[in-house]
C-alpha cells in the first residue's frame, strides 16, 4: 500500500513491438490457433527473437497441427516489422521450430484435474481508478496505446514499433495527486532528426507529446509535471535488431506495475492447466470483486498449489489494514464464493477458448473485455459479509 505523507511511484508500459513482447505475442498466438483445433491441447510454448531470427520451443502434446513458422510471420507483420528501416523484416527473418512434447509424469496428474506445476500466484485490486489498478500503469498503457495509434493511422507516419513508457505519480497520504513525470522513448525513422543526426527535433517531441502523452495525462498534469521524450536523443536502431527478446520477460508490465508481489510465473504461449496463468486470473478476479464490494480500498491475493493437486495449498488475502473485516474472515468467505481448483477455474472463465493474443500486450489485468475483470461477485461478497 501507497504509505501516509508524500511519496513518488512508478510504473512502465512497453509497446507491441518490443523484442520481449514481441515474443510473447508469438507464443499466445500459436497458443490460440491450438487451442481453436484441440481445446485439450497442452502447451508451453516459448520464444526467442534477435537480429533477423526468430526460435520457437516448448513443450506442445496436441491433436492437432499448426503452421508455427507461418504464425511467427504474421504476428511480426501485424505488429509492423515489415521493412527492412525498421531493422526486422517478417518478410526476411528465419524462423526455427525446436518444439517438443510434454512429460508424461506432469501429464498424469494433470489429465485428473490437478495443477500443471506448483507454484504462488497473486491477485491484486486497488480502488484508485475506474479499472481497479494503479493509476502509474493505466496511464503508462494508455500513452502507449495512443501511439499505436499514431503510428498506424500515419498521423505520426516516422514512428517505429517499439517502444516504452513510465509514469511517476505523486501521491499525499495514499491517494493520487498529480503525475510527476512521463518518459517516453520510441523508435523513430531517421526523417526526425535535427542537423546534429544526434537526437530528435523539437517540432517531433512536441507532436509525440500532443498525440500520445496529453491525451492520456492531461487530468494529473501541473506546471511542474516533467515529460521527457527519447531523453538520449535518438533511438533509431530498435526492436530485435537492438534488443533480444525472451516470452515472459515483462512480469510486472503484465501484472500490476510494481504494487505488489508476483507469484514469478509469466503468462503467455500458457494453456490454462498451467496455474501460472489460470490462477493468476482467479486471484486478480478475488480481488477486484472484494475491493468493487467496497470491503477494502485495496486487496491482495495469493494462492498456491502442489503439482498434480486440485485443491489449493495455501489462500491468503490481505487488505493492509483497509478492509471493512478482519481478512482471516474475508478468506474465508472468499473460498465459499469463488471456484480455485485448476478445473474449476478453467470452466468458469471458458479458459480453453482461444482468448489469449489479446492479453499479450498493454497488461492481463483492468481491461473489461476480459473474463476475470467482471465485478458479479459484488452482491454475493456483500451478502456473506453482513
Amino acid at each position: 500500500m501507497i504509505k501516509q505523507g508524500k511519496c513518488y511511484f512508478t510504473s512502465e508500459s512497453v509497446s507491441k513491438g518490443h523484442p520481449d513482447k514481441v515474443c510473447d505475442q508469438i507464443s499466445d498466438a500459436i497458443l490460440d490457433e491450438i487451442l481453436k483445433k484441440d481445446k485439450t491441447a497442452r502447451v508451453a510454448c516459448e520464444t526467442y527473437i534477435t537480429r533477423g531470427l526468430v526460435i520457437v520451443g516448448g513443450e506442445i502434446t496436441t491433436r492437432t497441427w499448426v503452421d508455427v513458422e507461418q504464425i511467427a510471420r504474421d504476428v511480426i507483420k501485424n505488429i509492423g516489422y515489415d521493412d527492412a528501416k525498421y531493422g526486422f523484416n517478417y518478410k526476411t527473418c528465419a524462423v526455427i521450430n525446436v518444439i517438443g512434447k510434454q512429460s508424461p509424469d506432469i501429464s498424469q496428474g494433470v489429465d485428473v484435474g490437478g495443477a500443471g506445476d506448483q507454484g504462488l500466484m497473486v491477485g491484486y485490486a486497488v480502488d484508485e481508478t475506474m479499472e481497479y489498478m494503479p493509476l502509474s500503469l493505466v496511464l503508462s498503457h494508455e500513452i502507449l496505446k495512443n501511439l499505436e495509434k499514431a503510428r498506424r493511422t500515419k498521423m505520426l507516419p516516422y514512428l517505429g514499433p517499439d517502444a516504452k513508457s513510465q509514469v511517476t505519480v505523486e501521491y499525499v497520504d495514499g491517494k493520487p495527486v498529480r503525475v510527476d513525470t512521463v518518459v517516453v522513448s520510441t523508435q523513430h525513422t531517421e526523417d526526425i532528426l535535427d542537423r546534429t543526426g544526434s537526437k530528435i527535433t523539437e517540432k517531433s517531441k512536441k507532436e509525440i507529446e500532443a498525440a500520445a502523452i496529453i491525451p492520456a495525462v492531461k487530468k494529473w498534469i501541473d506546471k511542474d509535471t516533467k515529460i521527457y521524450i527519447n531523453p538520449t536523443g535518438k533511438f533509431v536502431i530498435g526492436g530485435p535488431q537492438s534488443d533480444t527478446g525472451l516470452t515472459g520477460r515483462k512480469i510486472i508490465v503484465d501484472t500490476y506495475g510494481g504494487r505488489c508481489p508476483h507469484g514469478g510465473g509469466a503468462f503467455s504461449g500458457k494453456d490454462p492447466t498451467k496455474v501460472d496463468r489460470s490462477a493468476a486470473y482467479m486471484a486478480r478476479y478475488i480481488a477486484k470483486n472484494i475491493v468493487a464490494a467496497k470491503l477494502a480500498k485495496e486487496c491482495t491475493v495469493q494462492i498456491a498449489y502442489a503439482i498434480g493437486r486440485d485443491e489449493p495449498v495455501g489462500f491468503y488475502v490481505d487488505t493492509d489494514g483497509t478492509g471493512v473485516l478482519p481478512d482471516e474472515k474475508l478468506a474465508q468467505i472468499a473460498r465459499k464464493i469463488f471456484p480455485m481448483t485448476p478445473r474449476g477455474i478453467i470452466e468458469y472463465f471458458k479458459l480453453r477458448n482461444p482468448i489469449y493474443l489479446q492479453t499479450a500486450s498493454f497488461g492481463h489485468f483492468g481491461r473489461k473485455e476480459l473474463p476475470w475483470e467482471k465485478t458479479d461477485k459484488v452482491s454475493a461478497l456483500q451478502k456473506a459479509a453482513n
